[in-house]
């Protein structure tokens, strides 16, 4: 079975764009990741109808802003085959992933002359 590489692309709108005549191979995910269009739906229901802090308030938006985020952490978590929905932890984009790692896991273990 193949990959359906032309599936998966007509999910995200910017791919769909062409730079220069050519089809956007967009490169740069790291720094700002593309969305397919279920997340744009997602993220824009969720800010129409039920944006609030998560884990921070006690009135019903939160608590349902809690729980949805807590669902998405155990789909993700089955999806990656995680031990527990505790494993993973969310962050705002990859430079702060780096530097949690860095700034935790990698304090304690990687030491001066090591090969990374």
């Amino acid at each position: 079975m193949t990959f359906p590489v032309e599936k998966v692309r007509a999910d995200f709108p910017i791919l769909q764009r062409e730079v220069n005549g050519l089809p956007l191979a967009y490169l740069d995910s790291a720094a700002s990741a593309q969305k397919p269009n279920q997340v744009i739906d997602a993220e824009s229901a969720f800010y129409r109808h039920g944006y609030a802090a998560v884990h921070r308030g006690i009135h019903t938006l939160s608590a349902q802003a809690t729980e949805s985020m807590e669902n998405v952490r155990k789909q993700a978590s089955r999806f990656i085959n995680a031990r527990s929905a505790e494993e993973l932890v969310f962050v705002r984009g990859t430079t702060e992933g780096i530097n949690l790692v860095a700034n935790s896991w990698g304090t304690e273990n990687i030491r001066a002359g090591d090969n990374i």
